[in-house]
């Protein structure tokens, strides 16, 4: 495979270069190379079933990505799992993949009443102290999967999106061509590992010669911690979702006096707001803003724009871009028809970087992939159009909610309420008695203001809301935020706040 010839030759030529580095720990090409032989080395000498993957557990350890690399150059993908999953959603991971093995390379103890043989790194190390040449005809290749991330899926029970060898190369391939970050740059690793955000910064890393600069949840827990790790960091790309870079706007010393060497600013996972965009633009002039988007079953993201101030002029909600060479996109109606342009249907992602679908689940699978003149087709769910060559992206197709009668969508009430001088944030939950919704609930971390009481603030936004929407889509509930709940992958977390709501 490209890459891990890529990282090879890396290790080969600039063994000194450091390939990744935390909190705790760094380590070079050469070493990560090294090391992750000797978990290659020790797995192919294991009794396990061929193309099994392996689930490998921590948080933002280098281990973890040795880890990975040694699994893959075994003929394994690899399950990444953060600590901050839960016990029995890992326990059901374990029991979908049908995994012979965990790699447990946290601190901490994985305790699951599961017949799994768990080893930690340390262990396999001990085992296989020597460095062995791996032949590489036993890396995973082609078709063959090369990581398994598990999403929630609407039974409650988590579903793994297998991506290949061959997807990862089409999206590592179009990152270091159409992106300004090849050259040995120092990237941001915000993203744990379980969250295929992680990957936009990983693998273009490695294959371009950059460094990794991880953060954890307990750097991002503690505000005054995290910046004085960017003050030393020499970050060049930024990767991560809008609402950590939205929390980290909120401290005035965010700009370029902190981070001076940043040069480009990429985005996925989430809608970036204009309102973002332009205090990027303000605080670092020189840096270039990308805006993506993409799903896990397509490789991380497929389009591309930058945003100019030209663009973040002209729209009131930012184009997500042109796809990738590569990459054919369709938006259709309910009846599966082709949209004229400007019309807002369902988009459909056609290319080599589309999964062959979720891992043991068939059924499913028949439901979202397919095939189109030979290619691979994947139904998103996401409800978009195109303009002049640039897709909008307008929010799930089921995010689309009838309250009263009246179809609207949660984003769209979003975004009005966002403009409003009084608001920083927002996010609007339907609450739902009896499986209907009953009324919507907008969570707000309010702007600077002069009202005394929080009914005379709701009373300001309302009349706002008033003269741009109707009636019926302005929430009834409003409650108010010194920051809203995010998620461990760095997204609001629209349960927990719906859970708050509902007490």
């Amino acid at each position: 495979m490209k890459l891990l010839s890529a990282i090879k030759e890396l290790a080969n030529t600039k063994p000194e270069t450091l390939a990744y580095v935390s909190p705790e720990n760094e380590i070079t090409y050469g070493e990560l190379w090294k090391q992750s032989e000797r978990i290659t080395a020790y797995l192919l000498k294991q009794d396990l079933q061929s193309n099994l993957p392996v689930l490998v557990y921590g948080h933002m350890e280098p281990e973890m990505l040795i880890s990975f690399l040694g699994c893959v150059k075994a003929g394994h993908p690899y399950i990444p799992v953060d600590t901050s999953i839960p016990m029995e959603r890992v326990v059901k991971i374990i029991e979908s993949a049908k995994t012979e093995l965990v790699i447990n390379v946290s601190n901490q103890p994985l305790l699951i009443e599961n017949q799994v043989p768990i080893l930690t790194f340390d262990e396999i190390l001990i085992r296989q102290a020597a460095v062995e040449m791996v032949d590489s005809s036993n890396w995973v290749d082609q078709d063959d999967n090369f990581y398994i991330i598990y999403t929630s899926g609407s039974t409650g029970n988590p579903k793994g999106v297998q991506i290949s060898a061959n997807n990862l190369q089409s999206f590592v391939d179009w990152m270091v061509k159409d992106f300004p970050i090849n050259g040995q740059l120092n990237f941001l690793n915000q993203a744990p590992y379980s969250f295929d955000l992680s990957v936009m910064d990983l693998y273009p890393a490695l294959a371009s010669g950059g460094s990794i600069f991880a953060i954890t949840k307990e750097m991002i827990a503690r505000p005054k911690i995290l910046f004085e790790a960017f003050k030393k960091s020499s970050i060049q790309v930024w990767t991560s979702t809008p609402s950590f870079v939205q929390m980290c706007l909120m401290d005035p010393s965010f700009n370029d006096e902190l981070l001076p060497e940043v040069s480009v600013f990429l985005f996925c996972g989430e809608i970036l707001p204009v309102s973002i965009a332009q205090q990027l633009m303000e605080r670092f002039p020189k840096a270039t803003i990308f805006n993506t988007y993409g799903p896990t079953e397509a490789t991380v993201a497929i389009t591309i724009v930058e945003v100019t101030p030209e663009i973040a002029e002209a729209y009131h909600s930012l184009p997500v871009g042109k796809p990738k060479e590569d990459t054919q996109l369709l938006l259709v109606d309910e009846d599966g028809n082709q949209v004229p342009e400007g019309e807002k249907g369902e988009i459909i992602i056609i290319g080599p970087s589309v999964s062959k679908g979720y891992l043991g689940q068939p059924e499913l699978t028949n439901k979202a992939f397919y095939q189109l003149n030979g290619k691979q087709a994947y139904r998103t769910g996401d409800a978009g159009y195109m303009e002049k060559g640039l897709l909008f992206y307008k929010g799930r197709i089921d995010f689309q909610i009838k309250l009263h009668g009246y179809r609207m969508e949660l984003e769209e009430i979003e975004h009005h309420i966002a403009k409003s001088k009084y608001v920083k944030s927002v996010v609007v939950i339907p609450i739902y008695q009896n499986d209907k919704i009953e009324y919507l609930s907008a969570s707000i971390v309010p702007a600077e203001h002069a009202f005394d009481k929080e009914y005379q603030l709701t009373s300001a936004i309302k009349n706002e809301l008033g003269e741009v929407l109707p009636a019926y889509m302005i929430p009834r509930k409003f409650s108010y935020h010194e920051e809203l709940p995010m998620t461990p992958n760095g997204k609001v977390d629209r349960k927990q706040i719906r859970d708050k709501v509902m007490l």
